[in-house]
């Protein structure tokens, strides 16, 4: 593996890391908003890595990944404690505090996009990295040479914009334990209700089998979207 491949593995990991704090940090600071300060009271309302790492999701499993698999790096962190309980409207402010995580992946995502945005009207050689990347998956090492700062800073940049779009669209899968489920459960009948609960290894085997190509074929229209604007510049 050579030296530039292990450092764009370490960039990923690092936006991998920020995605997953954002996401559970905007849960916790919705649920705040809303009346249940349980996520807030554990420190939960922060950026800092440490307080969302779960060992298995956050450490062990993308760090195999990352040496492992030449796909994009995936990985979670420990939910965030929500008591539905203390909301003035339970099911209304348990589904808004549900898609405050990956509603916060989308603004960073576009974010990202902006942040590039500007660096390719504001620098010539940036436009040009940015425009190779998109087309080529990566600036020429020419380029790269040429400009040792903003080369590092566009692969972070549109890695924040992979992952994080990756991230909203497979927390939004309707299958427990994920995001979406959390809503889907709150619109289904009693009956339908206790079935779906009781999916456990089920869902989880469905999610592992299909949960990739399903958020591919999610973010695929976003992110040529994105791309488009790219190239536009």
């Amino acid at each position: 593996m050579s030296q530039q491949e292990i450092v764009l593995k370490i960039f990923e990991y690092v936006i991998l890391l920020f995605a997953l704090s954002l996401h559970e940090a905007a849960h916790a600071w919705m649920a705040s908003r809303l009346g249940d300060p349980t996520a807030r009271m554990l420190g939960r309302i922060t950026l800092n890595p440490v307080k969302h790492i779960d060992m298995f999701g956050t450490v062990l499993i993308p760090l195999a990944m990352l040496f492992l698999s030449h796909g994009i790096l995936f990985g979670w962190a420990k939910p965030t404690p929500v008591t539905t309980r203390n909301f003035r409207k339970p099911v209304r402010d348990d589904i808004l505090a549900t898609l405050a995580g990956p509603v916060s992946n989308i603004l960073a995502a576009v974010a990202s996009l902006v942040a590039l945005a500007v660096i390719a009207k504001t620098t010539p050689i940036g436009n040009a990295m940015i425009k190779q990347l998109v087309m080529f998956g990566g600036p020429s090492p020419e380029l790269m040479a040429a400009s040792p700062i903003i080369a590092p800073l566009i692969v972070l940049l549109y890695l924040g914009i992979l992952l994080n779009l990756f991230l909203a669209a497979f927390n939004l899968i309707p299958l427990p334990p994920l995001d979406g489920s959390h809503v889907l459960r709150h619109l289904l009948p009693y009956k339908a209700l206790r079935f779906y609960d009781s999916l456990g290894m089920i869902s989880l085997v469905l999610i592992l089998f299909f949960g990739g190509p399903i958020v591919s074929a999610i973010i695929a229209p976003a992110l040529s979207a994105f791309d488009r604007v790219l190239l536009a510049l």
